[in-house]
């Protein structure tokens, strides 16, 4: 049986998991497309229901749990949930999962952590970048965009499911990792900043990225051990996820 009306009461349900509200309420979240959602199911993330249209021409590619209910919808339903111009016209819908947050005891490794990046591209870049340099963790703390919006979640490109990507408070972090002795590296455009060349490389330590517009809080500034800048010529400044790219692979031992 196929979902045709996007007055379906379930319709409605998916629908309010595009927003933090609905996702808290209902505690789930949700993918849209394929690579998402063989991601997700590769690492035994619980996808609760897979709901498909007629038209998508994959799902042999996809090894379903038993557990997973698969939904027929249609087309219009399809695109009444997604977010994107064109969707694939496959979503998982996915339990959050309450994780006890601790602390890293031995082995730290290398850790991002954000402190009030907003724009869901900038934290899928970051995301995918520390992914690709080996970092541990990924930190978005208070006012980052939500580690679960619908945008975020496909800036991403399932690289959430291959590093640890939490929502927390960046504070303890920071005094965590300097009871520890591990430097916690800001960035910030200041001449009493030091070049990011001139600190060596390491293999605990982290590094915080402030908001696109305002740069770090005064608060987590005043935390950190040492803070970076990079060298700029002509440009006023550096896109963050640009920026922190260069850091992660520059410090990054």
């Amino acid at each position: 049986m196929e979902i045709t009306s996007t007055s379906n009461s379930r319709v409605k349900e998916w629908k309010k998991l595009n927003t933090k509200k609905g996702r808290k309420r209902q505690n789930k979240y949700i993918l849209d497309g394929l690579h998402l959602v063989k991601e997700a199911l590769k690492v035994n993330k619980k996808v609760e229901e897979l709901l498909i249209t007629s038209k998508f021409e994959h799902l042999n590619e996809i090894e379903i749990p038993d557990e997973t209910k698969v939904i027929m919808i249609s087309e219009e339903v399809s695109k009444s949930i997604s977010e994107t111009q064109t969707p694939q016209g496959i979503f998982g819908i996915v339990s959050i999962e309450e994780e006890k947050i601790t602390y890293p005891q031995k082995d730290v490794g290398a850790w991002l952590m954000l402190d009030g990046v907003q724009d869901p591209g900038n934290i899928g870049t970051m995301v995918r970048t520390a992914d690709a340099a080996g970092f541990s963790g990924v930190i978005l703390g208070e006012g980052s965009a939500d580690l679960y919006n619908p945008k975020v979640v496909r800036a991403m490109q399932g690289c959430q499911f291959h590093i640890k990507v939490i929502n927390d408070n960046l504070s303890g972090w920071i005094r965590h990792f300097k009871d520890m002795k591990v430097p916690v590296f800001g960035s910030e455009l200041n001449e009493h900043a030091r070049e990011y060349t001139n600190v060596g490389q390491h293999t605990d330590f982290a590094l915080v990225m402030g908001n696109e517009g305002n740069g770090m809080s005064k608060e987590i500034l005043e935390m950190t051990s040492i803070n970076l800048y990079i060298p700029i010529t002509n440009a006023e400044s550096l896109n963050v996820a640009v920026a922190a790219g260069i850091l992660m692979f520059a410090l990054k031992k």
